[in-house]
């Protein structure tokens, strides 16, 4: 486990039992299908079937995996536009989700919202947001709701290295510190915001950007998904626990560009060679995996199959379902309240 780092008061340390088996197997499959599901996505984009902007999540599987194991059911989620991973994490259906993709009418939106902008009421995701930074006072705003019902549940703000240097970001920790708002801050660290490397465009150190409010931040290796969880099972316990907001910051690397429009000529390709072979979240599961006689070769390569099958499987539902009627254009855009 890396060194956790802490600013200002300290979360309660919470006794989480070890992973059992079948958590690991589960984190195996979660992560493996986040991946085989982005690299379909990146192979439709490039036929032609994506339009707009697709920003894929190679490489971060672990953040989201390990966080949303920690969950329970009704608490909210919200991100930015490289939000595939975290739909499918929330238990969000694959066929749905590359529907949208693709803007068809099977998809989460109806086919309106495509890769930024699709949400399940139902899986308590609000989004995918394509403004950088405009999901945290959202994400503040599901929290205050949380407290303001008394359901004890929570909210998971992510954002990105880039959209912590935005002004409503701190907006929104001065609310939520003020106000003991039971939500986490995720910053999922990978390294590139868009194009500028992190230690070029960010003073200081990230996790500890809502210490002047009091907001205790820990920083965390986000390409480790036991890492992940256990950090995860910590907050968790503490802002359920009434303790107010907390931040984690993912120290985490993307495989591909920015969005799939970037050539990503600002890293060599040693670097990023490097951080596969030596840090790359799945393959490191599965040599615990093997290390460790929970599974053999012939076992996880079923289990890669069968992924492969569900992702198969909502490739070809995405691209026989019909694209919205023409008269969509005008359903979904007020709401009577």
């Amino acid at each position: 486990m890396a060194t956790a780092k802490r600013r200002t008061s300290k979360p309660a340390a919470s006794e989480a039992a070890a992973p059992s088996r079948d958590d690991l197997l589960r984190y195996y499959r979660e992560m493996l299908l986040i991946r085989r599901f982005e690299e379909k996505a990146g192979q439709m984009y490039g036929m032609g079937l994506i339009g707009g902007f697709c920003h894929l999540y190679i490489g971060q599987e672990a953040v989201v995996v390990g966080i949303q194991n920690a969950l329970q059911p009704g608490d909210s989620v919200i991100t930015s536009y490289r939000d595939h991973g975290h739909m499918l994490a929330c238990d969000m259906d694959p066929k749905g989700v590359m529907a949208e993709l693709t803007g068809r009418r099977g998809g989460y939106s109806k086919g309106k919202g495509g890769s930024m902008h699709m949400f399940s009421r139902e899986k308590a995701f609000f989004g995918g947001h394509g403004i950088v930074g405009a999901q945290v006072p959202i994400g503040t705003g599901l929290g205050f709701a949380h407290k303001y019902k008394k359901d004890g549940k929570l909210n998971v703000c992510y954002m990105g290295d880039g959209a912590v240097n935005q002004g409503q970001v701190y907006e929104s920790f001065n609310m939520a510190a003020l106000w003991k708002l039971p939500v986490i801050y995720v910053i999922e660290n990978n390294k590139y915001a868009m194009g500028t490397a992190q230690n070029r465009a960010s003073a200081g150190e990230l996790y500890m950007r809502g210490s002047a409010y009091g907001i205790p931040g820990r920083q965390v290796n986000g390409m480790d998904v036991l890492d992940v969880k256990a950090a995860s099972d910590e907050a968790v316990a503490f802002v359920r626990g009434g303790g107010g907001p907390i931040i984690l910051e993912m120290k985490t690397y993307r495989y591909r560009g920015h969005s799939m429009s970037d050539p990503a000529k600002y890293r060599t390709k040693e670097e990023v060679n490097k951080m596969r072979s030596e840090s790359d979240p799945i393959d490191n599961l599965k040599r615990l995996l093997l290390e460790k006689g929970i599974a053999d070769e012939d076992s996880l390569k079923a289990i890669d199959r069968d992924v492969k099958q569900i992702v198969t499987e909502a490739a070809e539902f995405a691209t026989q379902s019909p694209e919205p009627d023409p008269s969509e254009l005008w359903t979904d855009v007020l709401v009577d309240a």
